[in-house]
């Protein structure tokens, strides 16, 4: 499967912004999705996840209340809703699929559960 991602850009504090990665190749619904960031200068983190029918999902505490995530498995679409943004949010946005390594929510937590990534969408958050 082929990963997009796109939606990123530059906002100010406070402001929402919305991400999507779309999907081609295979059907979404197969996978278990995540997004992950990068900030300058520090490892890649976790930051959402969400099982293959959308049913579950899963927050690192940096955005839990502010982030949803959410699919659309029909047009092949994971989302992350973004609001409340904070200048520390800045960063590398990466959405990442999963065939069959997501055993637990725990384990949806680790890149290497992930076995394929789309490039990353920059978003910059101004004070």
């Amino acid at each position: 499967v082929q990963l997009q991602a796109s939606g990123g850009g530059l906002v100010q504090a406070g402001d929402s912004t919305k991400l999507s990665c779309a999907a081609s190749g295979r059907t979404l619904s197969a996978y278990f999705m995540a997004w992950f960031r990068q900030a300058p200068g520090k490892e890649r983190e976790f930051v959402a996840a969400i099982n293959r029918n959308g049913g579950g999902t899963d927050y690192a505490d940096s955005v839990k209340g502010r982030f949803t995530i959410s699919r659309d498995n029909a047009k092949n679409t994971v989302y992350l809703q973004m609001n409340s943004l904070k200048p520390e949010d800045t960063a590398d946005y990466y959405c990442a699929a999963d065939g069959d390594t997501v055993v637990s929510w725990a384990s949806a937590r680790y890149e290497r559960a992930y076995d394929y990534w789309g490039q990353g969408t920059l978003v910059t958050v101004s004070s």
